[in-house]
């Protein structure tokens, strides 16, 4: 198994002499060392967050390479694009209906919104800031596990202090908060263009895992896979093994990782 470090985050370090880099071009990296450097012919992936849409790079991009990947989400590789890339809604307005739909609509936005605007419009004014002071970078790394995991309000459920402490210090001592701050940026700056037209988009076997505390406003768990084939995301990936769980959020492998792996193992089986 191949643990690359994202570049620019944690302990790849700061990144000066590629200020352009981007989730597409993580992918081509990764590519390099899987093909050129270690020298396999073909391989899988896995990823969440960031790393999905790198993932899903590889499977559209490398697809003949691929044995498969398994993602967390399921998301377009165009979320960045365009005007309002920052903008989780895509700039529509927010739902109309049961106001629980509606509730839950706002709570998911407040959840993300900050996050996203801020890191793709003012990433270099946020990283001065985050880079000169510790307690300051703990608190916007701090503010994101709190709210965006599966915590019921505690994190320390989820997360130790010695996790946390040990993540937000890899990110000090090496000095990548801004780095990777500007890969938003830059997934905007520098937008997704497929490498081919044809249909699925991502043409390797797709597992992906979701997860209840990222269920879309109206939907259940037990609704989350079948809402998804039917949306405009399901037809985007050539999908072979949806799983959904009531437990666990955004940090899917770190929060349940015996769910993950169990589902990864299920997507790469037999595929070799």
């Amino acid at each position: 198994m191949i643990v690359p470090s994202f570049p620019g985050f944690g302990f790849s370090g700061p990144l000066p002499h590629h200020p352009d880099m981007n989730f597409w071009r993580v992918a081509d990296l990764w590519h390099v060392l899987m093909t050129r450097t270690l020298g396999y012919d073909r391989y899988a992936a896995g990823g969440c967050d960031v790393g999905a849409l790198v993932t899903g790079q590889l499977g559209h991009k490398y697809a003949a390479e691929l044995h498969g990947i398994h993602i967390g989400s399921g998301l377009k590789l165009t979320l960045f694009n365009g005007d309002r890339g920052w903008d989780i809604t895509g700039g529509h307005p927010l739902p109309d209906g049961p106001p629980e739909i509606r509730a839950r609509a706002i709570e998911m936005e407040r959840r993300f919104a900050v996050h996203l605007s801020a890191h793709l419009l003012e990433p270099s004014t946020l990283a001065y800031g985050l880079s000169d002071s510790p307690a300051g970078m703990l608190a916007w790394i701090l503010h994101r596990w709190t709210r965006w995991s599966d915590d019921g309000g505690d994190i320390e459920t989820v997360f130790s202090r010695d996790d946390l402490l040990t993540h937000a210090m890899i990110y000090w001592v090496g000095n990548s908060i801004g780095t990777s701050i500007r890969t938003y940026a830059n997934n905007n700056r520098y937008p997704w263009t497929p490498s081919h037209d044809r249909w699925p988009v991502v043409e390797a076997p797709t597992g992906i895992t979701f997860v209840g505390y990222e269920n879309p406003p109206g939907v259940t768990t037990g609704q989350r896979v079948e809402h998804f084939a039917a949306s405009d995301r399901g037809g985007w990936y050539n999908h072979v093994n949806l799983t959904a769980h009531d437990r666990g959020g955004h940090f899917v492998p770190w929060e349940i990782p015996q769910e993950w792996v169990a589902d990864l193992r299920r997507t790469f089986r037999g595929r070799r």
